[in-house]
């Protein structure tokens, strides 16, 4: 077991990568800095290497993907995960490892936009997307991070161990963020100085659709970790639209005693059993919520024993 791994995704940085390593190995000489080298064409691995990186290959395209293969090989007491594009500073690096080492934190957010971000990204709408993706998160989940879509962070063992890696683009800091806010896991944030891309590297993110990626994990992970306040809100809109339609044919039973238009009676009842339906089926998952809820905290300590047994080996 690692005692400090660094994690460094890549995807055609030959301009960077070779730096990043260098600069991790001198802020954190104890570490072992990995890259993974998601199918670049630029030499990326080969300079990686010459750089003292251990560096390994992931087929399926995607961040997610190579968080997936990363988290599944590599065992550590603490994990480091920078991009490769030279963008997030070295000099946090001991700072975010001593909070999750010393201070038990299991994700450590590196946070930009507290800082420099909104001055030195000159792409205005990744400066809305991520207010916009922060705002919606700790509004739905009630939480504090400060960077939602950072890709500068830590991690404890027991997190890496014990998060399910669905995503397989850039909406997986997202997944992260949501992850550890509804499975309690202690949270850090730590003001970064970022500092845009250098001339001539060019960056993976699409500003519309891995956005509307990001925005349908939102309101996916909403649904899984909140299925009671997700389905009746549903319910509680088509029972309105129900009762809308349904006023003006009661009214006018009630005045002459005459219901003519049957279709829309019909339609009205439908949507409020189609909203009663909705409503006990937040019920129903979100008792079994509580369930899964009850089998993560036997998944956590089953993961501190794993913990436990590598660092005697």
């Amino acid at each position: 077991m690692d005692s400090i791994a660094v994690l460094i995704p890549c995807y055609n940085e030959a301009r960077t990568v070779a730096k990043v390593v260098a600069d991790y190995h001198a802020a954190l000489p104890q570490a072992t800095v990995y890259v993974y080298d998601n199918n670049s064409t630029d030499g990326t691995a080969d300079l990686a290497a010459a750089a003292g990186a251990v560096v390994r290959k992931e087929r399926q395209q995607g961040k997610g993907n190579v968080l997936r293969r990363m988290f599944r090989e590599i065992d550590a007491e603490c994990y480091l995960l920078v991009d490769g594009d030279d963008t997030y500073p070295a000099e946090a690096a001991p700072e975010m490892v001593r909070a999750v080492r010393e201070r038990g934190a299991d994700m450590v957010v590196g946070d930009r936009l507290s800082s420099t971000y909104f001055t030195e990204n000159k792409r205005p709408f990744h400066n809305f997307g991520n207010s916009l993706v922060r705002f919606c998160i700790n509004r739905l989940f009630g939480s504090q991070i400060k960077d939602i879509m950072t890709g500068y962070r830590a991690f404890s063992f027991q997190f890496v161990k014990t998060y399910p890696v669905l995503a397989r683009g850039f909406e997986i800091e997202t997944e992260m963020s949501i992850h550890a806010v509804e499975r309690n896991m202690r949270i850090e944030n730590i003001v970064i100085e970022y500092r845009d891309r250098p001339a001539g590297s060019e960056s993976k993110l699409n500003t519309y659709s891995d956005g509307l990626k990001v925005l349908r994990t939102i309101v996916r992970l909403y649904k899984n970790y909140r299925p009671f306040g997700f389905f009746s809100m549903l319910a509680a809109l088509l029972a309105l639209c129900s009762a809308g339609f349904m006023v003006p044919v009661v009214a006018e039973y009630f005045r002459t005693g005459l219901v003519p238009r049957f279709p829309t009676l019909i339609v009205c009842a439908c949507g409020m059993v189609a909203a009663l339906l909705l409503f006990i089926s937040g019920v129903i998952l979100s008792s079994l919520l509580t369930q899964d809820a009850r089998d993560f905290e036997f998944k956590l300590q089953q993961a501190e024993r794993w913990k436990r047994e590598a660092q005697k080996s």
